[in-house]
């Protein structure tokens, strides 16, 4: 009876020891695996330090490139043409000619007014030779004082009849001038929509001549901005992509609204090489209104995730220094920085390399 008891008894034991023998067994797996697993190494990145910068605040608006010695080539007389000595682009000398109308009928105008001012020059000659000859047989008392007063008359008359002749020819000639058409100064010329054999008239636009210095910028500034523009007021005038050519300021404000587009015109001096820019070219101009401190983030620390920006800020934790990833928004750019508008402040610090191996909470060795 005690041996069935002792053996009961034992037999109750042997579940308590298999459990302590798989907790010893698991024990030590655990620190042979632990001993196995390497600790996680950080990751050397650069970080930069968030400071507040000057940030402008801007608008950009189109503008157009305007010469301030700019000419429209209109014909004074009516013809059709016969020549276009030039082509749209070409740089013409002040005095080139341009263009030409048939002259023709105009030519045979000046001709006749020639001839007819030889005819008066002649009677005007005769006359004054007859004048001597009367005044010589009145002195010596052989002609009357009536012959000599009619030969008076007559030398008068064909004298003012020849100076109005010559002046008539004078005036023919001058309009045949007209007929050729020339520079009015060094300069561009611009769209010839006109071609040889058209029918022109003092209403018909031939081309332009601008002169390719002393331009300016034509900005129409919206009527809801437009207390806010003032004498040198800063503008930039920037490419397509954002690339600054020149910076000018306000010289002009027009005191009236253009009812076309609703906007007020300011005008700006361009000062830039003239390869640069072209009479009625379209350029953007970006104007500042005012500049305040604001974060600035670097290019190169933001990544996109589904078109919206992100930076990694290197947050010290007890366990040392982690990325943390910050949805951030992104005013314009500045140089090869970005303007910050919110998500960063002043003092913290962006990690600005070795983006592309970051993940939220990745361990991390800022070197700088």
């Amino acid at each position: 009876m005690r041996r069935i008891i002792a053996l009961r008894k034992i037999i109750a034991l042997v579940p308590v020891v298999l459990l302590a023998l798989g907790l010893l067994l698991n024990a030590g797996c655990t620190k042979t695996t632990a001993a196995k697993q390497p600790a996680q190494h950080a990751l050397p990145v650069q970080t930069k330090t968030i400071v507040l910068a000057d940030v402008p605040q801007t608008d950009e608006y189109v503008a157009t490139i305007k010469s301030r010695r700019s000419a429209s080539i209109q014909p004074q007389v009516d013809g059709s043409l016969t020549r276009i000595y030039v082509k749209s682009g070409d740089r013409v000398r002040a005095g080139q000619l341009l263009m030409t109308i048939d002259p023709l009928k105009q030519q045979a105008t000046v001709d006749e007014q020639i001839n007819t001012e030889a005819q008066k020059k002649a009677l005007y000659d005769y006359n004054q030779h007859e004048l001597e000859r009367q005044r010589g047989l009145y002195g010596a008392g052989v002609t009357s004082k009536q012959s000599y007063d009619q030969a008076i008359q007559a030398y008068e008359n064909s004298k003012a009849d020849w100076e109005a002749s010559k002046s008539a020819r004078v005036t023919q000639q001058r309009q045949l001038a007209y007929y050729n058409l020339t520079a009015p100064f060094d300069g561009i010329v611009g769209d010839i929509p006109v071609h040889v054999g058209d029918y022109v008239s003092p209403q018909t636009l031939l081309t332009t001549v601008d002169e390719n210095k002393d331009l300016e910028a034509y900005i129409y500034i919206p009527t809801e901005r437009a207390h806010f523009i003032r004498m040198g007021l800063p503008v930039q005038i920037v490419t397509s992509s954002g690339e600054l050519i020149e910076s000018t300021s306000v010289d002009f404000i027009s005191q009236q609204v253009d009812n076309a587009i609703q906007g007020v015109l300011a005008k700006a001096p361009v000062h830039a090489p003239f390869d640069r820019f072209r009479t009625e070219q379209l350029v953007k101009a970006r104007v500042i209104w005012s500049t305040s401190p604001a974060p600035t983030v670097p290019v190169l620390a933001v990544t996109r995730i589904g078109g919206q920006p992100f930076v990694y800020v290197a947050i010290e934790t007890n366990g040392g220094t982690v990325a943390k990833q910050r949805l951030v928004t992104l005013g314009d750019t500045i140089g090869n920085d970005y303007a910050v508008n919110g998500g960063l402040k002043q003092g913290e610090k962006v990690i600005v390399s070795g983006i592309q191996f970051l993940n939220d909470g990745t361990r991390v060795q800022p070197t700088s």
